[in-house]
């Protein structure tokens, strides 16, 4: 079948979601799944902040079992378990267990590999960076029909290009928040890599440049959350840049380039911005290794937060191990970030210090979680593991 024919026929399937997803809630109503059992012996300790392939290991698979163990409320296609779930893969890729690949496999299914309710909406795409994952590993096609379905929809029913944020304006139609470079771009490019459909892949670098000339902030190199934070200003006077906002785009960009082929036109653009990203991000560190709510203004939000944090330790580590980042530069500055990290991780393996769902710098408790943040410190886990393995650079 031509690709032109596909898109007739995804017009037809997209209409019939339309009507389906203005009957449903933006909450889905699957019930959780059941959570593998967890060995009930094992003893306390404390994590160690060495930085050796077993022992990021360790805290890797210390912090996922906890929160396998207890599981999220939150629908389980909801985008914060969507950002769980790829650190999850993250981990199953270089854990010996197989427990935490089976978890995933078990999720996928009991979600019948679904996205989300939302035709356009890219936090309900996230979930999808999963699923995509497990069939590049094997190649059964119903672990992508529901997410071909619906990328076709969107291609034969393109959106206009206004990013103006408003929330009564339909603003989830497009990339228009921040957060949505790490929620969609990564499952078109994976389908792309899976389908070999190149219109996926063309969609992808499109709407990230268009998102990315709206909200990157090219003097600071940093990206507004939204066009509604243009002309706010923090206490001291400095642009409002989001902490996480930004650490969605670090990981947005790191799993785009994973996949992004050598040849395409775009690479160098993408690795122009990684890069400019990583220099602004490492002078916002602060001396404890982690960042704070808010990027230019951290005293007045002084407590440390771990899902900014993870990802920005993720990306700088991937960019190292990848050669992108210097790694006399970068390097220290990563161990520097896990080892703090590592240090809001309870001896149970309750990661804490995770601001709530949010869009902008707040303050919090400390002692808050959210499986987004365990998502962040596993794929961040994923990478020093592979930068402390003396055996050389790590894999894609």
């Amino acid at each position: 079948m031509q690709y032109s024919s596909k898109l007739l026929v995804a017009g037809i399937f997209c209409s019939v979601l339309l009507l389906a997803a203005e009957a449903q809630s933006a909450e889905s109503g699957v019930a959780q799944e059941a959570t593998p059992a967890i060995p009930t012996n094992a003893p306390a300790f404390t994590l160690s902040a060495e930085v050796t392939p077993s022992a990021v290991l360790t805290a890797m698979e210390k912090a996922a079992d906890w929160q396998l163990a207890n599981p999220s409320k939150h629908s389980p296609t909801d985008w914060t378990q969507g950002a769980l779930y790829t650190g999850m893969m993250a981990l199953a890729g270089v854990s010996d267990s197989s427990r935490f690949h089976d978890a995933m496999l078990k999720m996928a299914e009991d979600n019948k590999w679904l996205l989300g309710s939302r035709i356009y909406m890219a936090d309900d795409h996230c979930v999808g960076q999963a699923y995509a994952e497990l069939y590049l590993q094997h190649k059964d096609p119903k672990m992508i029909a529901p997410t071909r379905e619906r990328f076709d929809c969107i291609l034969a029913h393109p959106q206009d290009d206004n990013l103006e944020f408003s929330r009564a304006n339909n603003h989830d139609d497009k990339w228009s928040w921040c957060d949505s470079l790490f929620m969609a771009p990564p499952v078109w490019i994976r389908l792309y890599v899976a389908t070999g459909e190149k219109a996926y892949l063309n969609f992808m670098v499109e709407n990230w440049w268009n998102t990315s000339n709206f909200l990157y902030d090219k003097e600071e190199h940093l990206y507004f959350r939204d066009s509604s934070y243009f002309n706010k200003r923090e206490a001291n006077g400095n642009k409002v840049f989001w902490s996480r906002g930004n650490g969605w785009v670090m990981g947005g960009l790191v799993r785009v380039l994973q996949y992004l082929p050598a040849d395409h036109p775009s690479r160098p653009r993408f690795v122009q911005q990684f890069r400019e990203m990583a220099d602004r991000i490492l002078t916002c560190q602060q001396v404890d290794g982690l960042w704070r709510s808010s990027l230019l203004d951290p005293a007045n939000y002084p407590l440390k937060e771990t899902s900014g944090s993870g990802f920005y330790c993720y990306a700088l580590a991937w960019g190292v191990n990848q050669g992108l980042l210097d790694r006399a530069k970068f390097q220290p500055a990563v161990l520097k970030a896990w080892q703090a990290l590592v240090g809001c991780v309870t001896t149970d393996g309750k990661l804490t210090h995770v601001q709530l769902i949010g869009a902008d710098p707040r303050k919090f408790n400390d002692n808050t979680t959210e499986v987004y943040g365990v998502g962040s410190f596993l794929l961040a886990g994923s990478e020093v593991y592979r930068l402390a393995k003396p055996t050389g650079p790590a894999a894609n």
